[in-house]
C-alpha cells in the first residue's frame, strides 16, 4: 500500500511517497502554491500518479498538544483533500519534523539557500518515516 505524507505549509508544500509495499519512504517533492484549493488539486495529482491508497497530513500541534491556528489549517486542508481525492486522511503529529529538517541538512552540509528549497520535503519524508514505523509496530 503506497501512502503519501504532506507537511502542508502557506507557499511550500513538501510530499513524500513510501514504495508499494507502504515500508520506505521513496519520492519526495515540494509544491509551491497559495490558494489551499490548488495545493489539493496538485496533491490529487501526484496521489493518482503515484497510486497512493492513503495520505497522512501533518498536524502541527503545538509543544503542549493544545491546537492553534496551523492545526486548524491542517484540518480544513484534511477535510478538503478527503473531498478532493476521495482517500482516507489520517492527522499525523509533526512537532519538531521542520526543526529536524533544518538539522538534518544543516549537518548534511546544506547551506540556507539549498535548505530551504527542500527542507519541506525533508519533512514530508520525517512524517511518513514516524507514520510507517508505528503502522509496523502495530502489526
Amino acid at each position: 500500500m503506497r501512502i503519501m505524507a504532506i507537511d502542508y505549509g502557506d507557499a511550500h508544500t513538501g510530499v513524500a511517497v513510501s514504495d508499494p509495499t507502504g515500508l520506505l519512504a521513496g519520492f519526495t517533492t515540494t509544491i509551491t502554491a497559495y490558494r489551499p484549493e490548488a495545493v489539493a488539486e496538485q496533491l490529487a495529482v501526484l496521489a493518482r500518479e503515484h497510486s497512493a491508497e492513503e495520505l497522512v497530513l501533518g498536524h502541527p500541534l503545538n509543544m503542549d498538544g493544545s491546537r492553534g491556528p496551523r492545526a486548524e489549517k491542517a484540518e480544513a486542508m484534511a477535510e478538503l483533500l478527503r473531498t478532493v481525492t476521495g482517500l482516507p486522511v489520517v492527522l499525523w503529529d509533526e512537532r519538531r519534523t521542520t526543526i529536524d529538517a533544518h538539522q538534518i541538512l544543516f549537518n548534511a552540509g546544506k547551506n540556507a539557500r539549498k535548505r530551504k528549497k527542500v527542507v519541506d520535503a525533508v519533512a514530508a519524508s520525517l512524517i511518513l518515516e514516524g507514520y510507517l514505523t508505528f503502522k509496523r509496530t502495530r502489526l
